[in-house]
């Protein structure tokens, strides 16, 4: 996709890209954008908004989908999974859209789901937890796709290197909502499979703003390794926590949701060798020629520095999740060969080789994200940027 726009100006609580009408002989097919531009979660979903607008511009201008423009109707969430839901119905009973890409946090998804799956509305979701295509007590998720890499692929990815690192024990910080408790499920079930044993569990409130108690608690039995699960602030506090400890010297651990120059930032030196598993994005230097992933990415830091986002919003794992949406849609309208919300989904579930930002996916009906390990970086902090872990 080629540059355009250098900046695109934000957009108020509803907005429409709208594109010449002389351009296309059809009408446009409308899809919903839920990103959160405000409250605690705005540092991802404001860029992705800007990615989401950028994305579909991209689209119009290489001729759309089926020979007809992409219009998107974007709301703000307000990182309220109540007001997700309440916008999602807006944008399927007031708007008409197709489907829609979002909402930003795993809270927010879980919110909609139960309203998009009885109404049969295709949702490619943002969020990082897996509840939203687990199944089970969760609820079905025929309707439901994800484009972040699922909390057990992330997990897997850690417990190997430790494994690769001959450790044995581990400690477990995770966070006290869905997407902890999430990480907590899955760091419990892995842990034999990799020769681990969990020696301790804590939690912590994400509003809080120290942990020192749950890393003294958690260090006691010195495990080999701590795993910190949480997205936002929190991690870098965290992580400053356990480095203050002065027995401590096993490794500490961040989830997927964490590589962002936001974290070393705040981590100050404490960053310092931290590790975490991140998306392709976050080393684009370390990928091979021949990798699929690497012209996508490459093109999307170009575009992403053109339009001036990068000032504000500088590159992060969560970066290209809205883009990813966009060509999964974009991937699966063509295949359908249809602009129909059950064609869409039935064709969505049997993408194979999409290349994205994230990752290549490939669906299958039981697997509604289509990435494994093999689209994730162990990454870690050196020198005050990140690269992948040795």
């Amino acid at each position: 996709m080629g540059r355009l726009i250098r900046r695109i100006a934000p957009l108020a609580l509803l907005a429409a890209l709208v594109f010449p009408a002389q351009l296309f002989a059809a009408d446009p097919i409308k899809v919903g954008g839920l990103f959160a531009s405000s409250g605690k979660s705005a540092f991802v979903g404001t860029a992705s908004k800007l990615v989401a607008e950028m994305t579909v511009k991209q689209i119009n201008a290489a001729g759309g989908i089926l020979g007809r423009p992409l219009e998107m109707v974007i709301y703000d969430t307000e990182s309220d999974p109540n007001v997700a839901l309440q916008k999602a119905r807006q944008l399927v009973e007031k708007d008409g859209v197709l489907a829609i890409i979002g909402p930003t946090t795993t809270g927010g998804g879980m919110a909609i789901k139960q309203y998009t799956e009885a109404q049969q509305i295709p949702s490619i979701m943002t969020v990082g937890g897996d509840a939203i295509i687990a199944g089970g007590k969760y609820g079905p998720f025929l309707w439901t796709f994800k484009v972040p890499q699922r909390t057990e692929t992330a997990v897997k990815k850690i417990y190997a290197l430790l494994h690769e690192k001959g450790l044995k024990t581990v400690g477990i910080l995770t966070a006290q909502d869905g997407f902890g408790q999430d990480g907590m499920m899955h760091l419990e079930a892995q842990a034999a499979h990799y020769g681990l044993t969990v020696v301790a569990k804590e939690t912590l409130d994400p509003k809080d703003s120290d942990y020192s108690a749950q890393a003294f608690k958690l260090t006691v039995g010195k495990p080999d390794a701590v795993v910190v699960w949480v997205i936002g602030p929190s991690g870098a506090i965290a992580q400053k926590n356990f480095k203050a400890l002065p027995n401590y010297t096993g490794l500490v651990v961040q989830c997927h949701g964490q590589p962002d120059p936001k974290f070393i930032e705040l981590a100050g030196a404490a960053s310092e060798g931290a590790l975490m598993p991140g998306t392709k994005l976050m080393a684009p230097d370390a990928l091979a020629e021949d990798d699929p992933q690497r012209p996508v990415i490459k093109q999307f830091l170009a575009d992403y520095t053109a339009n001036g986002y990068d000032k504000e919003f500088p590159i992060n794992t969560h970066s290209g999740y809205a883009l990813d949406a966009l060509l999964l849609l974009k991937a699966g309208l063509e295949k359908a060969g249809a602009v129909d919300r059950a064609a869409l989904r039935d064709a969505l579930e049997q993408l194979k080789g999409v290349v994205g930002v994230s990752g290549v996916f490939s669906m299958t009906p039981e697997d509604h994200n289509g990435l494994d390990e093999a689209s994730m970086l162990m990454l870690t902090v050196k020198d005050g940027v990140f690269r992948v872990a040795q």
